[in-house]
């Protein structure tokens, strides 16, 4: 997200997150692309701090970033007021667990690439004590999200004790295969391209219907 009438009206919808990514090479980065090291000054961050202060506090704030420096993705918790941090490069547990230390109250969402069975070990690397959720999302040769599906069908095979988003081309079409996933470690959706006008703009009327139709399925 980073239109503020679109972020207005999708924290009218009974939704749990809201991602901003803080990664300059993606079409949805929050700050804007060329302005370089002057998104950071106090004004500019005071701006961003200030819509994002707009959210309902129900729905927690996600910071994505993709392998940037540890005390940067600190530095992002603090001045956007970020609830969460989506670790979407090769962060390993070293990494996770110096944000845990740093900003314990911060949930850490870390990203897993998939496209086969054996991409589940690198799973095995974290625990519950560096890592309160995974995402599992298509793999792709470039980081960031594909818009394409992976085999659903592997996730029979992960039986980690961690919980998982599942993401990766998710559509309204898929409501109901969705609605027959029964793994019991699965914790949400993540949704993202299929529901865009553009990227970082997304269309609220859909996710009204993809959410109402998720419900009552």
């Amino acid at each position: 997200m980073k239109y503020p009438d679109n972020i207005h009206e999708l924290g009218k919808l009974p939704i749990d997150y809201m991602g901003f990514i803080i990664y300059s090479k993606s079409p949805r980065y929050l700050l804007n692309p060329n302005l370089g090291s002057e998104n950071f000054t106090e004004d500019r961050l005071k701006e961003k701090r200030d819509l994002l202060d707009t959210i309902p506090s129900h729905i927690k704030k996600v910071g994505v970033v993709v392998n940037d420096i540890p005390n940067l993705v600190i530095s992002y918790i603090k001045d956007f007021g970020l609830d969460c941090a989506q670790l979407h490069g090769t962060e390993n547990h070293f990494f996770c667990e110096f944000i845990r230390e740093e900003s314990p109250e911060t949930e850490i969402i870390k990203a897993i690439s998939v496209s086969e069975v054996s991409d589940l070990e690198r799973t095995k690397k974290y625990t519950k004590d560096d890592c309160d959720y995974f995402l599992f999302d298509t793999k792709t040769p470039q980081y960031g999200g594909s818009g394409h599906k992976f085999d659903w069908n592997i996730l029979n095979e992960y039986n980690g004790d961690i919980p998982f988003f599942l993401s990766g081309g998710i559509s309204i079409d898929d409501v109901k295969t969705i609605n027959g996933i029964k793994h019991p470690q699965l914790y949400g959706l993540d949704l993202n391209s299929k529901f865009e006008i553009e990227p970082g703009l997304k269309d609220i009327e859909l996710l009204k219907q993809f959410i109402q139709q998720l419900k009552y399925e």
